[in-house]
């Protein structure tokens, strides 16, 4: 979770796109960012793989009215419907982006060459048949803040207890590190998005960020068997949780309209 996911990008911007709130152009280099290239195959109708901007607009032709993320792992199918064959794409690429008012999904496949420091990122995005169901295990906005408060203070306690790396100024400095490329960075999400979503969002990111840094950094005072086990236990629902807000954040679009 240091990170934006693409599925994220792609999701958030093709919903201010569906939207009508930022242009095709505009919306397909936030998508891209940083990236070479971004394409999509497996469109009805389409013998190869298109750009981002047409595809969004067949997307939209094919009934689509939004986007939803889905970031699965094992044992948690966050955010999936079906059929198990788009299930098990999502999970191994550990994301997704499912069409709502359309029954299509789209799995990323990345391609990434050249040295460190100079990597050239493209990515194709499969687009294939899913469920229309409601997805897995996806909370409302509010039940994701309450979840991830709770569970960060629970986490930061366990951790404190045990003396792990991550826990204290180690996380507090790489977090305000974070903070300060977010805020050069400007948006959080894109147009159209309640402040709650940026909110919960944001609350996510950083609470990925604490926990890369707990793992990252060793096991801290934790030396013995069980309290390394202690900490694994207590970062795996943390993890969990903020996975869950993160999704709840980027659907919150969809999610309001279907309440309208």
């Amino acid at each position: 979770m240091l990170s934006e996911p693409r599925s994220g990008r792609l999701a958030a911007w093709g919903n201010a796109l569906l939207a009508g709130l930022v242009s095709p152009d505009d919306a397909a280099a936030a998508i891209v960012e940083d990236d070479a290239s971004h394409r999509v195959e497996g469109l009805p109708g389409e013998p190869g793989p298109v750009g981002l901007t047409f595809a969004l607009g067949r997307l939209r032709a094919l009934g689509t009215s939004g986007l939803r993320v889905a970031l699965p792992a094992p044992g948690h199918p966050l955010g999936l419907s079906g059929p198990p064959e788009f299930n098990a794409r999502a999970l191994e690429a550990e994301e997704a982006v499912l069409c709502h008012g359309a029954a299509f999904g789209l799995v990323p496949e990345i391609h990434r060459s050249g040295p460190d420091g100079d990597v050239h990122v493209e990515v194709l995005w499969h687009c294939l048949p899913v469920r229309e169901a409601p997805p897995a295990d996806v909370p409302s906005l509010g039940e994701a803040e309450r979840e991830l408060a709770e569970a960060l203070r629970e986490a930061t306690d366990v951790l404190s207890r045990l003396d792990v790396a991550g826990s204290g100024p180690v996380a507090e400095a790489a977090i305000d590190a974070y903070r300060a490329r977010a805020e050069r960075g400007g948006q959080i999400l894109a147009p159209g998005y309640p402040p709650r979503a940026v909110r919960v969002l944001e609350l996510a990111r950083r609470v990925g960020l604490l926990i890369s840094v707990a793992y990252e950094n060793g096991h801290g005072g934790a030396v013995t068997a069980s309290e390394m086990a202690a900490r694994t236990d207590a970062l795996r629902p943390v993890e969990r949780t903020a996975r869950r807000a993160q999704v709840a954040a980027y659907n919150a679009v969809v999610e309001q309209r279907e309440m309208r």
